[in-house]
């Protein structure tokens, strides 16, 4: 899935005064330590991650730990 289309998901799944947030998500896939799913996946599933994600501040650990969460439902987390 082309980078754009997964952002335009899960910008859907962000609330607009989450854009923090959504700006952690981006940057996460900007520097390489988030990636995008090697196969399709609902948007039940990463729905999920993100409405707990969003529930606490934006911060690298926080997309860290979104990455490992999601990961097992279908993105790819870079290892260190």
């Amino acid at each position: 899935m082309p980078i754009a289309a997964l952002l335009a998901r899960i910008r859907k799944l962000i609330p607009s005064e989450s854009d923090p947030h959504y700006d952690e998500i981006v940057r996460g896939f900007g520097i390489g330590e988030l990636r995008t799913p090697a196969s399709p996946m609902s948007d039940r599933e990463p729905s999920r991650a993100i409405a707990d994600f969003i529930r606490d501040a934006p911060s690298a650990e926080a997309v860290s730990s979104l990455g490992r969460r999601i990961r097992r439902r279908g993105f790819e987390r870079v290892q260190d």
